[in-house]
């Protein structure tokens, strides 16, 4: 492709881009507002015995954000069932329109604490472009796992199918994903993720590239908040997305109809963080005591969603108008939301053929299953600081950075607060990892690549599609 062609693809993705994300929030009839929050206190909250006096707070009146998605469950169950009361907190939750509104509440002020997307606290660190250049920190992770990409029926019709179906084979799946793009006319080629420069629009670009698809010459990506996904393919305005549940169980044969799942972000990276606890370094420093609370409060919560015996409970809760809002008009309360939070997640497609798959990782709220509880004292809410370097060399493989960052470890020391994670957790008795730092194994990567911290830099430079420029438009 010539540097005109190239200029000239670049303008007209935005004005397709803009089409799109404008038709989806024209036609979405899950618009958001804030009177939708979850307001006041439960009877099982007002029955908690607070374990820490209020008076002692410097700030016992705070505001947290969520999005109406399957992992705001923590931020549901620590309002329904009092751990913020618990811990002396008078916790105004506020229903966040996606999630560049959930981040850039808390970098301007709206907003105390707030859940954002993986990749949101180190992109803001190093100044990656598409991201708030801000002190923006991690106080835990709030879930592990828990989304999914969607493909549309037309990718179905190609050929293409749920990764389950590849069997491991890669280079199977790339010449069928090949083949798509080379008969596609450019309007036929877009993603949507929930954020820019971030873990989503990371997984698809990882998928792509190691499937041999360059992402960067072969389709667009486009920002669509998460209640818009299903409507945007339904009118054509992109042909699959990545994105938290229950919007993948949400398109697929059945309910809306207009895709299915091609892969959980687990099969791209089993273990990886999907959301962490964003908080700016300043209310660290000027409300410390506050800040213990908040946490102590948000892992009790994790520890409730990741139990079993509670998972059904979870599930229903947050179908509620003021969390997902994502009950359907037939069949049982929990259709949309239980698959990715019991785990009998369903991935859909046009044939006769069931995909149903009972995983206890589906998505994972604290304990972790058998087949990642490598190190002991590991769980999901603690705060692997490596993994934050793993951001890091997606953002320079896309050219969102100039460079990996000299001071990869500061940067990482100073976003994802691992040291006062361990001693809150320590304070809860319960027990960490001494380590900041862990090798990702090949096997738990899509292409079986291993990750070592030790060697960002040798990592970046061992794939070979990864981008030389900047990328040249992101919309928010």
């Amino acid at each position: 492709m010539s540097n005109t062609e190239k200029s000239s693809w670049t303008r007209r993705d935005f004005l397709l881009g803009m089409g799109a994300s404008a038709a989806g929030m024209a036609l979405s009839s899950c618009g958001i507002s804030g009177d939708r929050s979850a307001k006041g206190l439960t009877e099982e909250a007002l029955a908690v015995q607070p374990v820490v006096d209020p008076r002692t707070l410097e700030k016992q009146n705070i505001t947290v954000g969520y999005v109406p998605v399957n992992d705001c469950a923590p931020f549901a169950i620590a309002w329904k069932k009092g751990f913020f009361r618990k811990y002396g907190l008078n916790v105004t939750l506020n229903r966040e329109a996606s999630w560049a509104t959930s981040r850039d509440g808390v970098i301007f002020g709206r907003l105390d604490a707030s859940p954002v997307v993986s990749g949101a606290v180190t992109n803001a660190r190093i100044g990656a472009e598409g991201a708030r250049h801000a002190p923006l920190c991690a106080a835990m992770t709030i879930h592990r796992h828990g989304n999914a990409m969607t493909m549309n029926r037309s990718m179905w019709d190609f050929g293409l199918r749920p990764w389950q179906d590849y069997n491991g084979d890669l280079e199977a799946f790339g010449r069928d994903f090949r083949k798509y793009f080379d008969s596609q006319t450019a309007e036929n080629k877009v993603w949507a993720v929930v954020l820019s420069s971030a873990i989503y629009e990371y997984f698809v670009r990882y998928l792509s590239a190691a499937a041999g698809v360059n992402p960067l010459a072969e389709f667009r990506i486009i920002i669509v908040p998460p209640p818009q996904m299903v409507t945007n393919v339904r009118i054509g305005a992109m042909q699959a997305y990545m994105v938290a549940e229950p919007w993948n169980t949400r398109a697929i044969k059945g309910n809306e109809g207009v895709g299915f799942t091609f892969a959980q972000g687990r099969e791209i990276w089993q273990g990886h963080p999907d959301r962490l606890l964003g908080v700016m370094e300043s209310f660290i420093t000027n409300y410390p005591k506050t800040y213990r609370s908040l946490v102590k409060a948000m892992i009790e919560a994790c520890q409730y969603c990741s139990k079993p015996e509670n998972r059904q409970e979870v599930a229903e809760l947050i179908t509620d108008r003021s969390f997902t809002g994502a009950k359907p008009k037939k069949g049982p309360i929990d259709k949309f939301t239980r698959p990715a939070i019991v785990g009998n997640y369903n991935y859909g497609g046009f044939d006769e053929k069931e995909r149903i798959v009972n995983s206890e990782d589906t998505t994972i709220f604290f304990d972790l299953p058998a087949n990642l509880a490598r190190i002991p004292g590991d769980h999901s809410t603690f705060l692997w600081q490596s993994e934050s370097i793993w951001l890091m060399t997606q953002a320079a493989r896309w050219a969102q950075i100039k460079e990996f960052p000299k001071n990869a470890e500061q940067l990482a020391r100073k976003g994802w607060r691992t040291d006062l994670y361990r001693e809150i957790a320590t304070e809860m008795g319960i027990q960490c990892p001494q380590e900041d730092y862990k090798v990702e194994p090949a096997a738990v990567f899509i292409d079986n690549k291993e990750f070592n911290p030790s060697d960002p830099v040798g990592y970046l430079n061992s794939f070979e599609i990864r981008a030389n420029s900047p990328t040249n438009i992101f919309l928010s």
